[in-house]
């Protein structure tokens, strides 16, 4: 290294010294290669400790301010990462020389309006913190207690996902093992920081699990979904709230998509309550007052409209709470009035495509709206069929509410192909076994029914039934395949 730009950097001559001896190097810049090649593995990392390293690459560290010396400290920022990596006298030693407080130093001293450069050194100290927070409480607890929240709430405002992911690993191993600091997490500012998260992460996404691990621990197993997804629609400009379609933000739709697919994987793990449940449900009701269904989606989720994503997601996170074992959340759903708004909804729309091909409007049984309903997103009708089958399923009070309110046959009008709603028919065949199963009033209803075009008798094969018809009357009875 070129000894004016080390005086111009105010690099201790030990720490140059102890670097190129220990490295059997001539300049700073090979030194440090060298030494990061080495600490790549277990026992590289266990000699380097044995020879003290990481005080002079801290040192070395805390020098390299400016712009001029950025190349330099990324250099020695993956050196620390790697010496850090499971190695405890090296994770102790950075403890006791205050490594925290210069890794902070570091990050508040790169431009946050940087180049790529500088968001690799954000990223680069961000992985020293991650691998430090794996060391213990102790450790976690001095890492807590510099960045959180400021410099936390700092760097979940880069819009960039290299610098996302090792932020979230480094709040949930902190904050999981301590009931103290998770708690700090789920309530102003510590929200603020997830929120922040969540907006960054609803632009650029995520590549690894952390984010999920902290959506999951703080709105599916507690019970702060309904304030952080309020803290999302925060600073959302007051002349878009004048415009229905603009209620929801992308990144609450964002939350609720992650919140979607969490429930879906972890569906025997989460059990969902009715206090969340009835939240889901009260946004769902919103989202379909604003949501325009005479213009046919063209997608699946998500759309890219953050209302008709909402109304998705809303949806599958109801499909997947039905799904689950507690008939008291079902029925607190089905008092509010869940059953009815589905029901209404399905009514409302067009027929499935493979109907309409074959019969006219006025041959169904779903009403004679002049201007019909279309499902703004692919899947739809789909996601409707499947609540309702989810919360029929076993469940002999659904049942009979379904047949009260004139719905079985409709949904029996389900177990039929659609262009828009990939996987229909499966549901609907899903739906109407959990509508017929251990119910003889709703099968007496099919089996007393007059065949109609736009009913798919044949369909109840599937779920091993057929109907019998009398070629004088055309009635119909339903009887079990042997």
């Amino acid at each position: 290294m070129d000894s004016a730009l080390a005086q111009q950097l105010s690099i201790p001559e030990d720490v140059i010294e102890s670097l190129l001896r220990t490295s059997n190097s001539s300049s700073l810049d090979e030194a440090l290669q060298i030494l990061t090649e080495t600490s790549r593995n277990d026992k590289g990392r266990l000699e380097l400790a044995s020879k003290g390293i990481l005080g002079s690459v801290l040192k070395l560290s805390q020098s390299l301010v400016g712009e001029s010396a950025h190349h330099l400290l990324l250099l020695s920022l993956r050196l620390l990462r790697n010496l850090c990596a499971g190695e405890a006298t090296n994770q102790n030693l950075f403890l006791e020389l205050n490594g925290v407080a210069v890794i902070s130093g570091v990050i508040n001293n790169v431009r946050f309006d940087c180049d790529d450069f500088g968001y690799g050194i954000i990223r680069a100290a961000l992985q020293v913190l991650a691998n430090i927070s794996l060391a213990g409480e102790k450790h976690q607890r001095a890492i807590w207690d510099r960045l959180f929240p400021d410099v936390f709430l700092k760097i979940a405002g880069v819009r960039r996902r290299e610098t996302c992911d090792p932020l979230c690993m480094i709040i949930y191993t902190c904050s999981d093992g301590s009931s103290e600091l998770f708690t700090e997490l789920c309530r102003d500012p510590g929200l603020a920081v997830i929120a922040e998260i969540a907006r960054t992460a609803s632009e650029v996404g995520f590549g690894e699990d952390w984010l999920k691990l902290l959506i999951s621990r703080i709105c599916l197993e507690e019970s702060h979904f309904s304030v952080l997804f309020s803290v999302l629609s925060e600073n959302f400009a007051s002349e878009n709230l004048k415009n229905p379609e603009k209620r929801f933000t992308t990144s609450q739709a964002y939350l609720l998509r992650m919140v979607s697919e969490i429930l879906n994987e972890r569906l025997k793990e989460i059990h969902i309550n009715i206090d969340f449940a009835l939240y889901i449900l009260g946004i769902f009701e919103t989202a379909v007052k604003i949501v325009d269904f005479h213009t046919r989606g063209q997608s699946g989720l998500p759309t890219g409209s953050a209302s008709i994503d909402v109304l998705g997601y809303s949806l599958t996170v109801l499909r997947d709470t039905c799904a689950q074992d507690s008939s008291v959340v079902v029925n607190s759903l089905i008092d509010r009035g869940f059953l009815d708004l589905l029901l209404s909804l399905l009514r409302e729309l067009e027929l499935p495509s493979s109907i309409r091909k074959t019969t006219s409007r006025s041959e169904g049984e779903m009403g004679d709206s002049e201007s019909p309903k279309v499902c703004p997103y692919k899947g739809f009708r789909r996601d409707i069929v499947a609540v309702i089958g989810n919360c029929s399923y076993r469940r002999k009070n659904v049942q009979d509410e379904v047949r009260q309110k004139n719905g079985v046959i409709l949904l029996l009008q389900q177990c039929v192909l659609d262009e828009d709603n990939p996987f229909l028919r499966e549901w609907g065949i899903f739906c109407a076994k959990s509508l017929l199963e251990g119910n003889a009033e709703n099968q007496q209803v099919v089996a007393s029914l007059e065949m109609q075009g736009t009913v798919d008798l044949p369909q109840l094969a599937d779920i091993g039934l057929r109907a019998e018809v009398d070629p004088n009357t055309k009635r119909a009875r339903l009887v079990n395949i042997t």
